[in-house]
C-alpha cells in the first residue's frame, strides 16, 4: 500500500480524464496497486495503451483506454456514457488535462490565448457538467478536478493560465455547492509547482514537488472527500500571503 494514502474497502470504478499527464499517471498507479478498475482518456494512443499495460502489470482489476481529443466538447457526453458504461458506473472522476503555455507568447497570439483557455477551462468545466448531472441522478460519487494555485490571483508570469484555473476553481465551486445535498462530493486540486512534463522549460526550485507525492496527496484528498486541497499544503499559506497584497503595491511586483 501506498504510505499515507487510504486504502478504500471495495474496488472504485476510476475514470481519469487527461489520463497520460504525469500526475494523473501517477494517481492511476496508486489507484491500480488497489486493484481498481480504470478508464483511462487522452489524446494519444500509444502512450495510452502503454499507461494501460503498466496499470495493468501493477494491479489494476480493470484497464480500458479511449483516445480522444478533449477539447472537443461534443464529444463529452458520450466519452462520460462509454465511460461509465464499461466500467458498470462511475465512483470516482478525475479531469487532469490541461496545458500551461508561454505567457510571452499566449500575450502576443491572441487566438492561442484563447485556445489556451479552451483547453484548460471550458473543456473541462464541459467534463464536470455532463459528470455532475450523471452522479447528481445516481446521489453518490466523487468528482475532482485539478486546478492550480494559479488561479488564485492574477500574475503577469501566467495570467492566462491562471485565468483559466480560477473560472475552473469557481465551477467547480459552484458544482459543489449544488451536488451536496446528493451526496456528490467535488474535489478541487490545487497544485503548486510540480516537476512534469509540461513544467520542463521552467528552472527549477526548492518549492517543486515530485508527481507521486501529489499523487499521494490527490488520493488521499478523494478519499476523504475533501473540498479544497492545495498541494503540498504550504501553498495554503503561500497563496494566502499572494491574496493578501493590497492591490496598489501587487500590481508593482514582477511575479
Amino acid at each position: 500500500m501506498e504510505s499515507g494514502v487510504l486504502r478504500e474497502a471495495s474496488v472504485k470504478r476510476i475514470v481519469v480524464f487527461g489520463a497520460t499527464s504525469a500526475i494523473a499517471q501517477a494517481c492511476a498507479r496508486i489507484w491500480a496497486g488497489r486493484g481498481d478498475a480504470l478508464f483511462l482518456v487522452g489524446r494519444n494512443a500509444e502512450r495510452l495503451e502503454a499507461v494501460a499495460g503498466d496499470l495493468k502489470v501493477r494491479g489494476a482489476s480493470q484497464v480500458e483506454w479511449l483516445a480522444h481529443d478533449l477539447a472537443d466538447l461534443e464529444a463529452h457526453e458520450s466519452l462520460v456514457a462509454r465511460a461509465d458504461a464499461t466500467l458498470g458506473g462511475i465512483d470516482v472522476a478525475l479531469v487532469a488535462h490541461g496545458v500551461l503555455g508561454d505567457q510571452m507568447l499566449l500575450r502576443e497570439d491572441v487566438p492561442l490565448a484563447v485556445e489556451s483557455i479552451h483547453v484548460n477551462f471550458v473543456s473541462a468545466a464541459s467534463l464536470l457538467a455532463h459528470l455532475a448531472n450523471l452522479l447528481e441522478r445516481r446521489k453518490a460519487g466523487t468528482i475532482a478536478v485539478i486546478s492550480s494555485v494559479a488561479g488564485d490571483r492574477g500574475r503577469q508570469s501566467n495570467y492566462v493560465y491562471g485565468a483559466a484555473k480560477a473560472g475552473l476553481t469557481a465551477f467547480a465551486s459552484g458544482l459543489r455547492n449544488r451536488l451536496q445535498k446528493s451526496g456528490v462530493s467535488v474535489v478541487t486540486i490545487k497544485p503548486g509547482f510540480v516537476d512534469t512534463p509540461m513544467t520542463a522549460h521552467v528552472k527549477k526550485g526548492p518549492l517543486f514537488a515530485r508527481p507521486d507525492t501529489v499523487a499521494r496527496a490527490i488520493v488521499r484528498a478523494i478519499d476523504r472527500r475533501k473540498d479544497v486541497v492545495y498541494v503540498p499544503g504550504f501553498w495554503r499559506l503561500i497563496m494566502w500571503v499572494v491574496r493578501s497584497i493590497p492591490e496598489r503595491i501587487f500590481k508593482r511586483l514582477s511575479l
